[in-house]
């Protein structure tokens, strides 16, 4: 059957007032959002052809229903509330603010759950639950599978047969998906977890909390790996961590910043297994259990205990609906300064966006939740025509673990400078060419993230000594001012 959404005829709660074609009119339907739950309790009833392979037609549709698609709707809706939209989803629940999940969600008690997480309370704005959709008159089609894309005519076709066209532009913000170990004997069995959408975050916390006092192994050390580890050992599981790398967070940490979140892990009790060792095979019981993996480093073969294994070692860009039909570049969906891919009237946002980073004249793609959240701002500038210029992003990193938490802007290259300790507050300064390019802290204050912020948007010159001669993270963002 055709989720909820797909059983109604186009239209929806405002939608001939936001210039939807062939809507009905309003009054004929409370909204295009129903839960799954209540549609799975509407008395079964036979359905026309029509009905079951419907067209619906908006100015714009967002494919994806993750972070990146409601801020369309909040851009939109106060941009240019009488435009239709429409967000196609695969998750059964309203967009929400991913960095949650391995977070509050998992640690905090009682736990972060929806609604209290849907988009956008993360950016300051208002929490856009079913009657925020509704009231704004935004369809939202949930549980609903798209199995084709046409970029010319900007249609997608559902796993029902029904079709979504959208008039004036199409927004592809499929997101990414975690990186499946599935060449690992064992993947399968039961115990095994990724972290990616609030299902499986829901899955995980059962297991995590049933686990209390038991071994779990976190697979990877970086974002996912080092967020999931804190919160398992928060939730008094016995923790241990496998990865290859020869620290923490490789793609961000210096061997230096590692070494102080390192060693503040092993002070919690987690056990680091890394520097070239690797998960080579998951072990099962009789029942098709979890029991422990087996890791490898050198050939050299250990088995280790586990009731939970959890596996966080990337993602990748979910590119595959429009592979083939616009340009591709870097593992993402190529676009151009107002985000537009190569195929007119079509959009890319969030992770799946391969977009000209300003500050460098580079390409490059972000899997951040604030990049989801700019891109879907500058997307619908540039679909209204009020974007003022070309997307110019920041890059932006931070993590929260344990009771610290940290911020980076701009770019890690060059030479690093790095002073304090994760106390008294610790910070490190790229310089690249002479001028600092990027700026790390543990902590800070509000005026110490607005110092950080110009600094990696000025790149000033800076005197590489004078930063050595920083005795405190304080006094190394002076030393750039």
């Amino acid at each position: 059957m055709a989720s909820a959404a797909f059983l109604l005829p186009a239209g929806g709660l405002g939608a001939a007032s936001r210039g939807l074609v062939a809507a009905r009119p309003q009054s004929a339907v409370r909204s295009a959002f129903i839960p799954a739950t209540f549609a799975a309790a509407r008395p079964a009833r036979a359905a026309s052809s029509a009905l079951m392979m419907a067209t619906s037609t908006y100015k714009v549709v967002v494919l994806g229903g993750g972070n990146a698609a409601g801020y369309v709707a909040k851009s939109l809706v106060e941009a240019s509330p009488d435009t239709s939209l429409c967000i196609v989803g695969r998750e059964e629940v309203l967009p929400y603010e991913r960095p949650a999940l391995s977070k509050a969600f998992l640690f905090a008690d009682p736990p972060a759950r929806l609604p209290g997480f849907h988009t956008s309370v993360g950016g300051g704005g208002a929490r856009q639950d079913a009657a925020w959709y509704a009231d704004a008159g935004v369809d939202v089609k949930l549980s609903t599978e798209v199995t084709g894309v046409d970029v010319a005519t900007k249609t997608l076709t559902t796993a029902a047969g029904d079709t979504v066209v959208a008039e004036d532009a199409l927004i592809i913000a499929t997101g990414a998906a975690p990186i499946a170990l599935t060449k690992t004997p064992g993947w399968g069995l039961d115990g095994v977890y990724t972290l990616r959408e609030n299902a499986e975050g829901l899955r995980l916390y059962d297991a995590l909390k049933a686990a209390k006092g038991e071994p779990v192994v976190v697979v990877g050390g970086g974002y996912i790996g080092m967020e999931v580890a804190a919160a398992a050992a928060t939730m008094g599981c016995q923790v241990k961590m496998i990865y290859p790398d020869k620290h923490m967070m490789p793609r961000l940490f210096t061997p230096e910043i590692a070494s102080h979140y390192e060693k503040y892990y092993m002070d919690k009790g987690i056990e680091l297994l890394y520097d070239g060792r690797l998960c080579e095979e998951i072990l099962g019981d009789d029942d098709g259990k979890v029991r422990g993996v087996i890791m490898c480093k050198d050939g050299e073969k250990t088995e280790v205990a586990a009731k939970v294994v959890v596996v966080g070692v990337g993602a990748k860009a979910n590119t595959q609906l429009v592979e083939g039909s616009v340009e591709m570049e870097a593992g993402g969906i190529k676009v151009n300064g107002s985000l537009e891919t190569s195929a007119a009237g079509v959009y890319a946002i969030g992770d799946v966006a391969t977009f000209p980073l300003a500050m460098t004249g580079g390409m490059t793609r972000m899997e951040h939740v604030q990049n989801a959240r700019e891109t879907a701002a500058h997307a619908v500038a540039s679909i209204l025509g009020k974007a003022s210029g070309d997307y110019d992003y920041l890059p932006y990193f931070y993590s929260r673990v344990f009771d610290l938490g940290w911020k980076f802007y701009g770019r890690n290259e060059g030479t690093s400078v790095t002073v304090g300790n994760l106390k008294d507050g610790l910070a490190s300064v790229w310089v690249d060419g002479g001028k600092a390019v990027g700026v790390f802290m543990e902590g800070g204050s509000d005026a110490d993230t607005a110092a950080m912020v110009a600094l990696a948007r000025k790149c000033p010159a800076v005197d590489v000594e004078a930063l050595k001669a920083a005795t405190s993270a304080a006094e190394l963002l002076a030393a750039c001012a």
